[in-house]
């Protein structure tokens, strides 16, 4: 049975007779058009990369940040729609700032996720609002040790070890897989994380991209920072040679 075009994509809040919500589709698709965002949680921490396509050659270098910071210890990357990852960067700061206040201790990274998932889920429910098109990667260091999550349009929250959104996910959930992650420490992760977003590029070519990473763990004293020039310039090096080994 086909419901293309007959009417239930014009609201989030109409099922098609076959139990589709296209507005949630629609935004997963905007997800699957923008740059590949990954997370990998290890021994010692966590490392976000994203790779940040670049559609001008006026556009100044490092605008447009993809990878935010929530907390002192929390970071989140996203893949799809700009804006939308913006929004939900504030209302994630928001309740961290929240509980700070009422509970005088930090946010963990699943109650944050969670909460999170909690607001995506209710833009799917009214036909006043549409789904955010955005899925985040949520990573941080909290008194459980290292966390990852993703936040999916439809308000899905699920942790993981490896996590990739956005056009290249699925050749970087292949590489993700291959890893050892639990045994890498987040020096060894970043050098991964870069070859895999070289390697997702490469596999689309269209355009020119930047690589964002940053890390919480040890070596940043469990803080989100972004990761050191040197170690990133040495990091895409290696990529790059990878990659000629590659092909």
């Amino acid at each position: 049975m086909t419901s293309i075009g007959t009417g239930y994509d014009l609201s989030a809040s109409t099922y098609s007779p076959d139990g589709r919500i296209f507005q949630v589709e629609y935004a997963n698709k905007a997800v699957e058009n923008s740059g590949t965002a990954i997370g990998l949680r290890v021994k010692d921490g966590v490392v976000l990369a994203v790779e940040k396509l670049v559609h001008s050659k006026l556009l100044v270098p490092g605008a447009n940040r993809r990878i935010q910071t929530i907390d002192r210890h929390i970071g989140m990357a996203s893949a799809g729609l700009l804006a939308d990852g913006r929004k939900i960067s504030q209302l994630a700061r928001e309740e961290g700032s929240k509980i700070r206040k009422m509970w005088r201790e930090p946010l963990t990274v699943k109650a944050l996720s969670d909460r999170i998932s909690l607001g995506a889920q209710a833009y799917t429910l009214y036909s006043s609002v549409r789904p955010f098109g955005v899925s985040t990667i949520f990573g941080g260091v909290d008194k459980s040790g290292p966390s990852l999550y993703i936040v999916e349009p439809s308000g899905v929250c699920l942790g993981y070890h490896g996590a990739a959104v956005g056009k290249g996910r699925q050749l970087a959930k292949t590489e993700l897989e291959k890893l050892k992650l639990s045994e890498l420490s987040m020096r060894e992760a970043v050098m991964e994380a870069a070859r895999i977003i070289y390697l997702v590029h490469d596999d689309n070519k269209e355009k020119e991209f930047e690589l964002e990473m940053t890390w919480v763990g040890d070596e940043s004293n469990d803080l989100h920072l972004p990761v050191p020039d040197d170690l990133l310039e040495e990091a895409k090096s290696r990529a790059k040679a990878a990659l000629e080994t590659f092909e």
